[in-house]
């Protein structure tokens, strides 16, 4: 099946469900879905960074500090983010990522959706789906930090880094 054929529940501002709608008609409309954010460590504490294949439907060529993607429909935000964490590392038997928060993201030009954070240890040998990443890398946290102003990132990505930062300071 194409991505934009995916079928994703649309919700509220509360992320109450009052709908369905194919992937590609709720990115072109602006409809409010879910999505998972999945921060994937190695044994080292090293995070997962990959730069995304120019052919995604949003945000391609872009770096992001997490795995994940959008929650289908009648789907937990659990099961998704054990799913795309083992379809974007390439891996199986991942133990299950350990949820954090949820958050609204929203850009205020028609990008909205609900964002459940999670982190996971990922000791096992990666190899990222082809058509989902193009490069990839367990970067050591301060090389990320110095990246961060080097890189073009997914904006929601930056979002949730921004508050997993603020999220672990407090927490």
């Amino acid at each position: 099946m194409n991505a934009a054929d995916e079928i994703l529940d649309i919700v509220d501002e509360h992320d109450r469900v009052i709908g369905q709608s194919p992937r590609g008609e709720a990115y072109a409309k602006g409809l409010r879905h879910r999505c998972v954010f999945i921060e994937a460590r190695d044994a080292r504490g090293h995070l997962f960074v990959h730069r995304r294949t120019p052919t995604k439907l949003v945000f391609p060529s872009r770096y992001d500090m997490f795995v994940g993607g959008v929650v289908g429909a009648g789907e937990t935000y659990d099961a998704a983010a054990l799913r795309e964490a083992e379809e974007e590392l390439g891996v199986s038997g991942l133990p299950r990522p350990t949820y954090l928060f949820k958050f609204l993201y929203d850009d205020g030009a028609g990008q909205t959706w609900w964002s459940a954070v999670y982190e996971v240890r990922c000791e096992l040998p990666v190899s990222p789906q082809v058509e989902e990443v193009a490069w990839h890398g367990f970067l050591a946290p301060e090389e990320l930090e110095r990246r961060l102003t080097e890189w073009a990132w997914v904006p929601d990505g930056l979002a949730a880094y921004e508050r997993l930062r603020s999220h672990r300071a407090t927490g």
